[in-house]
């Protein structure tokens, strides 16, 4: 679980099955092998869902697989709520642009489990990593990483730790009147805030570029929130939880808090690239010698000053020189 849940290993096996690193295919082919490949009764471990219409029956699988694994009723409830709610996080908390089309849930006899799963923006993809001993809150920092071989200038990121007051707030929007939230978005459009965001002095004047346009909420989002309202979620969790909110109330949500009362969410990309250096053959860019020998001095020097034995220290060096 740790090992499929680690971005580095996932890549490096499918490499090691033979599929081109740079190919999106690497995730669902991987995926798609594993599944086939590994018997729950033999292993104590199975595999759920995949790409397209199969990732829909990802909630009847894992039911299916139950019976295999020995698992009570209240423990597949959990998993398939952990398989609804990393779907909904990456598809409605982290607003990347890449659309999940692919999402495999991995659990083992013992009730852990981690999902990998892959959006697409144009020809790119993103694979985000889940695994369930790692995450304390599905909307405060779950993921055990997310690779991506590129960063995107402007991310809605309400997982982040710096978003927990642009939560907290959201929530509190929710738990009061609807038709007041209204009142508030129009008092948003109003006020002229709509360019970017910048820093003058030690004041932050908020203006908006034109893609975070505040816009009236569609009659289905407006339902969402009554319902919201009338169920009073204890959590943003809870929230985030309930069928109906999603990307769109979640924008909403985030920006009035961000513009009305000053909680402010993360813009922030959490993706990291696949590659830090480049690559030996040039792809997807030739590496950057210079970059790369001032990185092995930053963590010689980090090793050299930690506080720490001078066993763990040769320890370090010699993994770190494994590696290189």
């Amino acid at each position: 679980m740790r090992r499929i849940s680690d971005p580095f290993f996932f890549q490096a096996l499918g490499c090691t099955l033979g599929f081109d690193w740079h190919s999106s295919g690497v995730t669902t082919t991987v995926c798609g092998a594993l599944k086939e490949a590994i018997k729950p009764k033999e292993l104590g471990i199975a595999v759920c869902g995949g790409k397209g219409k199969v990732s829909k029956q990802t909630q009847n699988e894992i039911e299916e697989v139950a019976d295999h694994l020995s698992l009570s009723s209240q423990r597949i409830e959990s998993l398939r709520y952990a398989s609804r709610m990393a779907a909904k996080v990456d598809n409605s908390c982290l607003q990347d642009g890449y659309q999940l089309y692919h999402h495999c849930f991995i659990v083992s006899e013992d009730g852990d489990w981690a999902v990998v799963q892959q959006g697409m923006q144009e020809h790119l993809a993103r694979r985000y990593h889940w695994l369930s001993e790692g995450v304390r809150s599905f909307v405060e920092e779950p993921h055990s990483g997310i690779a991506s071989d590129r960063r995107e200038q402007s991310v809605l990121d309400m997982t982040a730790r710096e978003s927990e007051e642009a939560r907290k707030t959201s929530l509190d929007l929710v738990l009061d009147d609807p038709q007041r939230l209204s009142g508030l978005i129009r008092e948003a459009k109003q006020a002229s805030i709509d360019e970017y965001l910048t820093h003058r002095s030690q004041m932050l004047t908020l203006v908006m570029p034109n893609q975070h346009t505040i816009q009236e909420l569609s009659n289905r989002t407006i339902a969402a929130l009554h319902r919201a309202y009338e169920i009073q979620p204890e959590s943003y969790e809870a929230l985030v939880a309930i069928r109906g909110i999603g990307p769109k109330a979640v924008r909403a949500l985030a920006l009035v808090s961000e513009l009305i009362y000053g909680a402010s969410a993360s813009w922030k990309d959490p993706a990291k690239y696949s590659f830090a250096h480049g690559g030996k053959d040039g792809i997807p860019y030739p590496v950057d010698r210079r970059t790369y020998d001032k990185t092995i001095e930053i963590i010689e020097t980090a090793t050299l000053s930690a506080n720490i034995g001078q066993n763990e220290k040769i320890g370090a060096l010699k993994r770190l020189h494994e590696f290189l």
